[in-house]
């Protein structure tokens, strides 16, 4: 059975972060140590299996290069 999408917040925002991740062409090790996370650590929350803490979402968020308010609204939170 195919997904149709990410269904709750923390789905949609690690949903928003791998497109932007994979618009960059960057690999999740090279999204980490941009974000000083580990790479687990991003796999997880672009799986939407971490609730991730405003500090990290700003970090991420400054990784790919965008703002916090970007983000969230293509995750459409």
């Amino acid at each position: 059975m195919k997904r149709k999408g990410p269904a709750d917040a923390k789905e949609k925002l690690g949903f928003a972060i791998r497109e932007r991740r994979h618009g960059l062409g960057i690999s999740q090790e090279e999204l980490a140590g941009r974000a000083a996370l580990h790479r687990t650590y991003v796999a997880d929350v672009e799986r939407g299996s971490r609730n991730v803490s405003l500090v990290n979402i700003k970090k991420l968020a400054t990784a790919l290069g965008c703002m916090v308010a970007e983000l969230m609204k293509e995750a459409e939170l």
